[in-house]
């Protein structure tokens, strides 16, 4: 009997509660809330500079950071080179030994085989990924993508990109 006459009188002071206003202890000041203060940006540097950005490609090559590379090329973090790749069978532990040498090392070297997602011999990537670089190996299109969009973030990548052939029959 008492616990159902406490229950009745708790509601009636819940209710007498909700019926009034809030009150707050003190007044909200535009310091006080994140709201009224302003933000200002001012951007001292730019993100990358000098880091390369794969703008374009076509059958003949590649336009990078504003220069146009005709054929295979190695986009490397300050550098823009030829390389000496016919096609993704010619990549070998040899043709990659630039990407090794570079100093401070690439976390990342992104792979772009042309048309389609070729597969490096394993032996390849074995060595590679002794070395301490992860090969990421996809077709061009996407090794682009790719490569732009680790530098963006920031990483230590490289890029070895074939050309796109172009020519595409229905399977």
């Amino acid at each position: 009997m008492a616990a159902a006459a406490a229950l009745r009188r708790l509601g009636r002071e819940a209710a007498g509660l909700a019926a009034r206003a809030p009150c707050r202890g003190y007044r909200l000041l535009p310091s006080d809330d994140e709201l009224y203060r302003r933000t200002r940006v001012t951007v001292l540097q730019p993100e990358n500079p000098g880091s390369a950005f794969i703008e374009g490609y076509s059958t003949r090559g590649f336009t990078i950071s504003g220069s146009v590379v005709v054929g295979p090329c190695a986009v490397l973090p300050r550098a823009i080179l030829q390389w000496n790749v016919g096609s993704y069978q010619d990549i070998s532990f040899q043709s990659l030994s630039l990407f090794r040498l570079l100093e401070p090392p690439i976390e990342i070297l992104v792979l772009g085989t042309g048309d389609r997602v070729e597969r490096l011999h394993p032996a390849v990537q074995k060595q590679m990924r002794a070395c301490g670089i992860a090969v990421d190996v996809q077709d061009t299109p996407n090794a682009c993508a790719t490569f732009n969009f680790l530098t963006n973030e920031g990483r230590l990548v490289a890029a070895g990109l074939i050309p796109p052939r172009g020519t595409y029959t229905e399977v």
